[in-house]
């Protein structure tokens, strides 16, 4: 006999009965450490008014049948496009710079862009500070313990997750990193649609925006 996703939701509602999740948590942020700890440069301030002006950045853990794997993610805010992505069975410093120098390569962002992230050692380090004085970035640190300052990169993991990881079981971290990819440059930023964005993907969304003409200030007072 089958039953439809709103006759169960409908007969859950009546017995009083919810839904959850159960899994397994795994601590990505080491905070407790001795490394330089950044300002709260970007102070959620989540809407810049254009591409590369203000990107955030984040690590995750994804489960496979041979052992977790760690995906490091950085977005650009203004379309929300993941523009920087790399995954490995650790998480040493090398991994979060490994993403940032995708995001760079394929961006060439312009001096002065806002680094965000948390606290975590990854992003304390000093071959992750380097990076970013490299190429002339504000580096910027969420408060501690206050998820709230990177949340628009929780809940582009959240959609990940509950979008495809959840629905999978990776036989390994090969098979998990060609779905990701797969999801990330695939479906999420070229065909997902975003409330934010008037319902378009992240990179229709650039295009869109930078066909705009710019808006011509009269000199008329």
């Amino acid at each position: 006999m089958e039953i439809g996703v709103y006759k169960i939701r409908r007969l859950m509602r009546a017995n009083g009965l919810r839904s959850a999740w159960k899994r397994k948590f795994v601590h990505t942020t080491d905070s407790k450490h001795d490394l330089p700890v950044a300002d709260n440069v970007l102070n959620r301030q989540f809407e810049p008014e254009a591409v590369n002006k203000a990107w955030v950045a984040d690590i995750t853990y994804i489960r496979t049948r041979s052992g977790w794997l760690y995906l490091a993610v950085v977005l650009d805010l203004f379309s929300r496009k993941i523009v920087g992505w790399s995954m490995a069975p650790n998480m040493p410093a090398e991994l979060v710079c490994s993403a940032m120098l995708l995001a760079i390569a394929q961006r060439q962002p312009p001096p002065g862009l806002i680094a965000h992230s948390d606290r975590g050692s990854q992003y304390a380090s000093a071959s992750y500070r380097a990076l970013l004085a490299r190429n002339d970035m504000q580096q910027s640190m969420s408060r501690k313990g206050n998820c709230w300052d990177n949340s628009v990169m929780e809940r582009f993991f959240l959609s990940l997750k509950m979008e495809r990881v959840w629905r999978r079981d990776y036989a390994n971290h090969a098979e998990a990193i060609r779905d990701i990819v797969e999801y990330i440059v695939g479906f999420y930023n070229n065909e997902r649609l975003h409330s934010k964005l008037g319902y378009l993907p992240p990179t229709v969304y650039e295009r869109a925006m930078a066909s705009k003409p710019p808006i011509e200030v009269s000199g008329i007072s």
